[in-house]
């Protein structure tokens, strides 16, 4: 298991556009990816999921992987992040 905590810079959040990036890089990998957010544990692969988590802009959240590809997949979560999952700021 990995894990690295990250701030959300993009504006608006983890609305419905960046979350469905934030999965659709989360599917790329076997291993299981979580965001953990205030306590909460939300799928990485799950649109809900992740909606469910109400992450707005200033948050930490914190990704944890596990699973055979762990190490790529945290980078690659934690690079989209810092990206602002894909949005034009």
């Amino acid at each position: 298991m990995v894990s690295q905590k990250v701030t959300v810079h993009n504006p608006s959040g983890l609305h419905l556009r960046p979350a469905g990036n934030l999965c659709k890089e989360a599917l790329k990998y076997k291993c299981r990816v979580e965001l953990l957010f205030q306590g909460n544990e939300a799928n990485a692969k799950s649109v809900l999921s992740v909606l469910g988590a109400c992450v707005k802009c200033g948050d930490e959240i914190e990704y944890r992987c596990t699973g055979e590809d762990e190490d790529a997949a945290l980078a690659a979560m934690v690079a989209l992040t810092e990206r602002g999952f894909g949005e034009a700021e």
